[in-house]
């Protein structure tokens, strides 16, 4: 289940932009900050290539795999690149049923709570709220109201260190973290010192919301 790659720390790392020859660095400090799932959008420079060098080292640690999937067909890609994860900003059927069928992870993005409950029966292992800014704390505590109480669910936009806690309180399995994590041209080091606050952050936030 892909809560077990979840359960140290739920903060998936999405590195849009990112190219190979950055690829290894990013992840290793990543990985060194704690962080078990790597993402790596398609509309990135030769993100096949990047998923398969970080498949290669980090796979056995990490759950490594393509972000923005928008076709079925890329998901037999992204399996032959050594990635296990799909990633989705729709809820695209097809998408999570090629995903399934290949033994992949699959989590989509869904914007509404009909999204939501088809992206299930479709075979979703977690949904992603996306974007975060629009679906608020508010709604997503509506939405665990309904949800099925093992579903991990993560808000995805615009998340910070500092935006995290009411996320929680609310009902937040973990998030998704984009641009304020990485963003091309930063380096590993920059990354690495992002990713320990952003890890930091959900041990306070978390621990405080049991409290």
């Amino acid at each position: 289940m892909i809560r077990a790659w979840l359960d140290s720390l739920p903060l998936v790392a999405i590195l849009r932009g990112i190219r190979p020859d950055e690829a290894l660095a990013v992840g290793n400090a990543l990985v060194d900050a704690g962080f078990r799932v790597i993402e790596v959008p398609m509309n990135s420079p030769q993100p096949l290539e990047s998923i398969r060098l970080m498949s290669e080292a980090l796979g056995q640690r990490c759950l490594i795999g393509a972000g923005t999937v928008l076709q079925p067909e890329q998901v037999t890609e992204v399996a032959a690149a050594g990635g296990k994860l799909i990633v989705m900003p729709h809820a695209d059927t097809r998408v999570i049923s090629a995903a399934k069928r290949a033994g992949l992870y699959c989590v989509p993005g869904v914007a509404t709570p009909t999204e939501a409950f088809g992206a299930i029966q479709a075979g979703a292992d977690a949904i992603k709220l996306f974007p975060a800014e629009l679906l608020t704390p508010p709604v997503l505590k509506a939405w665990r109201a309904v949800m099925p109480r093992d579903l991990p669910m993560l808000p995805v936009g615009g998340i910070t260190p500092e935006n995290m806690a009411p996320y929680i309180a609310a009902g937040a399995n973990g998030f998704g973290l984009g641009s304020a994590l990485y963003a091309p041209g930063r380096d590993a080091n920059d990354v690495g010192r992002r990713a320990h606050a952003f890890a930091q952050a959900w041990i306070t936030s978390s621990q405080g919301t049991r409290a």
